[in-house]
């Protein structure tokens, strides 16, 4: 089996990120745990959505699709239902994954599809100058909420949860060795991993900062007993927190969706042998032009 390093999936492409956003360390991890895994390029496939974090798929050197608002998670979900032998990661901000995309990621999440879904949380519209997201505290100000908002910020590790992920974890883009850690396991995961990832950004939220972060956050490895497989244990640990931890929240052993699949066939489509007559072939393409 061709091995890789952190290098090779390296693509030349400078990010355009502000100074100091969380998304930097973010990368470094995919890549990280992509060749610590033992991946390579070819075998992963980055489908990202829109926002700053969006830009994600053009900045590392693999497979990479770059989809419209919301809507990551469907493609990604194709992908591997066309191609089970490739590692697909789908990415997106909080904004995507749980404002527009919601429907998506729940229903993603019941189906359990053998993918891993990384969410860059900065708890803001960063790339259409700083209003509030799904993720905003109630009190939140900004140029679209001058008054503070009013809404009530959603929880996606408690939402994830009661939708029936199979893996459920959290991180922060400062702790990059707890970060590439944890995407390596939700790689490794047998069905749907869902990770959301404390990335603040730097320009327009001003109050959940690094350092905020760093004072309020609790990691589950020191939480003593704490039990990843006890869903009821988990539910309780992120209420008693505010959903201020980091680690794996919650894992399970369950067939994903393509084993369920009947008919589902031993080779991916990519590798069948159709043998198409050139002549049908020819019409066939027709059709599409």
């Amino acid at each position: 089996m061709a091995t890789s390093i952190f290098k090779d999936f390296r693509n030349g492409v400078k990010p355009n990120w502000c100074p100091g956003c969380g998304d930097f360390s973010v990368q470094a991890a995919i890549q990280r745990a992509a060749a610590n895994t033992g991946l390579t390029p070819e075998e992963l496939v980055l489908v990202s959505g829109i926002g700053c974090s969006g830009r994600i798929s053009g900045y590392i050197r693999s497979y990479g699709f770059h989809g419209v608002h919301g809507r990551a998670l469907p493609i990604a979900q194709g992908v591997k239902l066309a191609n089970r032998d490739l590692t697909v990661i789908a990415a997106g901000g909080d904004g995507d994954g749980f404002a527009i995309g919601i429907g998506h990621t729940i229903h993603a999440m019941r189906r359990n599809m053998d993918i891993t879904y990384i969410v860059m949380d900065n708890q803001v519209y960063g790339l259409t100058k700083g209003q509030t997201s799904p993720r905003s505290e109630d009190g939140f100000i900004t140029s679209s909420t001058p008054d503070g908002s009013i809404e009530r910020a959603l929880s996606p590790m408690e939402t994830a949860l009661i939708s029936g992920a199979t893996f459920v974890a959290q991180s922060f883009s400062s702790d990059i060795k707890d970060l590439t850690a944890t995407i390596e396991a939700g790689i490794q995961h047998k069905g749907f991993s869902i990770i959301n990832v404390y990335s603040p950004c730097v320009t327009y939220n001003k109050v959940n900062t690094y350092e905020w972060f760093k004072e309020n956050l609790t990691k589950l490895s020191d939480i003593e007993g704490y039990d990843p497989t006890n869903r009821t244990m988990a539910m309780n640990t992120l209420m008693e927190n505010n959903s201020l931890v980091t680690g794996i929240i919650y894992q399970e052993e369950r067939p994903s969706y393509q084993e369920m699949v009947k008919g589902y066939a031993d080779k991916p489509l990519v590798q069948s042998q159709l043998n198409l007559e050139p002549e049908l072939f020819q019409e066939l393409v027709n059709e599409f032009m």
